[in-house]
């Protein structure tokens, strides 16, 4: 098969195109004949060798993807050759060829094209766990998503609204505001203009925000508890300014604050075949009753994976990057 590669850490230029053998399938696993892959920020801090791949993972990039099944393990029951699938992988996205326990795979829900089914999972997984399993968010709570022209933003602004959630974002410039609007939130903040904490606590008549869902991280850590309601829950699920900062507690005590975080790609099979039950359950519903629909930014062959680095390290993009493996 073919696949991307990087030989030693750096930037887009250690990704280069190799032939290599086919993975080796597990009894609980399918291997998927990858049809798209998904491009996203932890595969950037992987290629620069700040995010190693959990022990027994493949170090090949790429942790979601859509295709055919093209073999299934001695153990699977679930799933059948033929069958189209999406799904979160422990690594090896960037291949034309992958295996994934059989239990982080999901039928590609009616109606999307196989780039957008190869946009759902990562992206779906973590605001998943995170904002409903973790920090709780029900149906007339408010919710803020920061980076919300991202990834993670433009699933989590529309999964936030499915769930009949109140919704903000924040955004770097007027056109990604106006696409996190259009996505259901009802205020987006201009962070390049404005100071998200004044603005919405205006909008919440100065009662804050019940869940905030932060992969920015340095100061927005003191000021998203600023902002946070009675009760809120802060979720962090990553640092892009930075993990160490000085804080003052006393609000965390004073609001009965929640402050967690998590990491999605070292948790056992288990924890994630949970994840995967409950957005089959729940979410796929709303995506096949057109509630939440990826936004494609762009999509490169699998050659040209470098190219598709460049453009999500110039944090110019609105929405999903992917790779098309299969033309």
């Amino acid at each position: 098969m073919q696949y991307i590669d990087m030989e030693e850490p750096g930037g887009p230029e250690v990704l280069r195109l190799k032939q290599g053998d086919r993975p080796q399938l597990r009894e609980d696993e399918v291997l998927i004949q990858v049809a798209a892959a998904g491009v996203n920020r932890p595969d950037l801090f992987q290629r620069r060798g700040l995010y190693p791949p959990p022990p027994g993972a493949t170090p090949i990039l790429g942790l979601e993807v859509s295709g055919r099944i093209a073999a299934v393990g001695r153990k699977v029951d679930q799933w059948r050759i033929g069958d189209r699938v999406c799904a979160l992988t422990n690594g090896g996205g960037y291949a034309e060829f992958v295996a994934v326990p059989a239990t982080q795979c999901l039928p590609v829900p009616a109606g999307l094209s196989r780039v957008e089914a190869a946009a759902l999972p990562e992206t779906c997984f973590t605001v998943w766990s995170n904002v409903f399993d973790r920090a709780g968010l029900q149906a007339g709570e408010s919710f803020l998503v920061h980076g919300g022209a991202g990834g993670i933003g433009t699933t989590a602004i529309q999964m936030a609204r499915a769930a009949r959630a109140r919704v903000f974002a924040t955004a770097g410039g007027a056109d990604k505001c106006r696409t996190c609007e259009t996505l259901g939130a009802e205020i987006a903040v201009n962070y390049q203009q404005q100071d998200f904490v004044e603005v919405l606590q205006a909008a919440s008549d100065r009662r804050g925000v019940d869940v905030i869902l932060d992969m920015v991280g340095g100061d927005y850590i003191a000021r998203n508890i600023r902002l946070a309601a009675v009760d809120g829950r802060i979720v962090q699920i990553a640092f892009l300014k930075g993990a160490k900062v000085e804080l003052n507690f006393m609000p965390v005590m004073l609001k009965r604050l929640t402050l967690t975080g998590s990491t999605l790609r070292p948790q056992p099979p288990a924890f994630k075949a949970a994840i995967a039950e409950s957005l089959r359950t729940r979410v796929w519903p709303w995506i096949e009753a057109g509630a939440i629909r990826p936004l494609i930014a762009a999509t490169f062959p699998l050659a040209e994976a470098a190219a598709a680095h460049r453009l999500m390290e110039s944090s110019t993009h609105i929405g999903k990057i992917v790779l098309q493996v299969e033309v």
